[in-house]
C-alpha cells in the first residue's frame, strides 16, 4: 500500500488562515467577514494585510450572512468565518434564504467542527452540519483532510462559482497530504489502492482510515483509501470504480451517521451498484467535553473502529 508519512502536526484552521491570506493577495475581490473569532479562525493575517477588506461584525452571525450575500451583488467574493455550529445551525434561515436560494457566491468557512472541538462540549460540537448544508440546493460541501489541503481548498473556493460550505477543525492533526498534490473540488483522491475493501473518509478521519489500512495490511487485507474531501458534488465515479474492485465499503466521518458522507455514498450505491456498507460515524447522539482523542475513541471513530468495520464489511460480501 502507499504510505503517507506525517510531515508535521498543524491545525486545519491554520491552513484556512494561510489560504485566505494567499487568495486575498491573488484576487482583490476577496473580502473576509468574521463574527468575533478572528484569532480562533486564524484570520488575523488577512485582517492586518487587508484592513479595508476585512469586516469584524461581532457576535452577529445572522447579520454576517446577510452582509456577505449583499457583497456578492457588487462583485465581491466574501469568505465568512466562525465556528461550524454558528455557521450553520444558528444561521440556517439566513443561509437558506439569502445565500442558497439566490445562488449567492458566498464562501461559508466553518472551524471547530465535529467532536474534535474537544473540551467546549456538546453545545459547540455540531455533528449535523454536513447534512444541513448538503441538503441546500446548489450548496457545495468541502471537508479537507489536513493543513495542506485546507489551505488548497480555501484558495480553490474563489474560483468556484456559487455558495460553498468549507468545514475544518480545531486540534493539531497530522499533516500528510503533499502540498503539491492536485486539489479539485468534486474530485476525490485515491490515496492507496486495494482490492479487499474500500475506505472512504473525509476530514480528520482520512488519517484514521490510512492508519486502519496499514493495520489491515498486516492482517493480509488490502484496503483502498479514498479521501472524499468534497461531499457535494460527490465523486460518484470514484466510488463506483473502487467498489467495483473491492465489493464492499466503509465510510468514515466525524459527523452524525445521518445526513453526512455515509448517506451520500449509500445513495450512490443503492442507485448504481449495491454492496455491503459499514458506517464509522457518531451514532445519533450529541457529543460531550473531552480531549479530541478521548472523544474519537468513545464515540467509535478511532483507528480500531475503522479496522473492525472493514472486517465486518468484508464478512458481508
Amino acid at each position: 500500500m502507499t504510505t503517507y508519512p506525517v510531515l508535521d502536526k498543524k491545525d486545519t484552521r491554520s491552513g484556512f488562515g494561510e489560504g485566505l491570506l494567499e487568495v486575498g493577495k491573488q484576487d482583490d475581490r476577496v473580502v473576509a467577514l468574521c463574527a468575533d473569532l478572528t484569532g480562533s479562525l486564524k484570520m488575523d493575517a488577512f485582517a492586518k494585510e487587508f484592513p479595508d477588506r476585512f469586516f469584524q461584525v461581532g457576535i452577529a452571525e445572522a447579520n454576517m450572512m446577510g452582509m456577505a450575500a449583499g457583497m456578492t451583488i457588487g462583485g465581491k467574493i466574501p469568505y465568512t468565518g466562525t465556528f461550524a455550529n454558528f455557521s450553520t445551525g444558528r444561521v440556517y434561515d439566513q443561509v437558506r434564504q439569502s445565500i442558497a436560494y439566490s445562488g449567492k457566491n458566498v464562501k461559508i468557512c466553518a472551524s471547530h467542527a465535529g467532536l474534535t472541538l474537544g473540551e467546549d462540549g456538546a453545545t459547540h460540537q455540531i455533528l449535523e452540519d454536513i447534512g444541513l448544508m448538503r441538503m441546500l440546493p446548489g450548496m457545495a460541501v468541502v471537508v479537507p483532510a489536513d493543513f495542506n489541503q485546507t489551505k488548497q481548498a480555501t484558495m480553490a473556493l474563489a474560483d468556484h462559482e456559487g455558495p460553498v460550505y468549507l468545514r475544518f477543525g480545531r486540534p493539531k492533526w497530522p499533516v500528510f497530504i503533499p502540498a503539491d498534490m492536485p486539489f479539485e473540488i468534486g474530485k476525490a483522491q485515491v490515496l492507496s489502492e486495494g482490492t479487499d475493501v474500500t475506505l472512504i473518509a473525509c476530514g480528520h478521519l482520512v488519517w484514521k482510515a490510512l492508519e486502519a489500512a496499514a493495520e489491515l495490511e498486516k492482517q493480509g487485507i488490502h484496503a483502498e483509501v479514498i479521501n472524499m474531501h468534497t461531499i457535494k458534488p460527490l465523486d460518484e465515479e470514484a466510488v463506483l470504480a473502487s467498489v467495483g474492485k473491492t465489493g464492499c465499503v466503509v465510510t468514515c466521518e466525524e459527523h452524525n451517521r445521518y445526513g453526512g458522507l455515509g448517506e451520500a455514498v449509500a445513495q450512490v450505491l443503492t442507485t448504481h451498484h449495491g454492496v455491503p456498507q459499514e458506517f464509522v460515524a457518531v451514532n445519533d447522539s450529541f457529543g460531550e467535553s473531552g480531549t479530541p482523542e478521548e472523544l474519537l475513541k468513545k464515540y467509535g471513530l478511532d483507528t480500531p473502529d475503522v479496522v473492525a468495520a472493514a472486517r465486518r464489511a468484508i464478512k458481508r460480501k
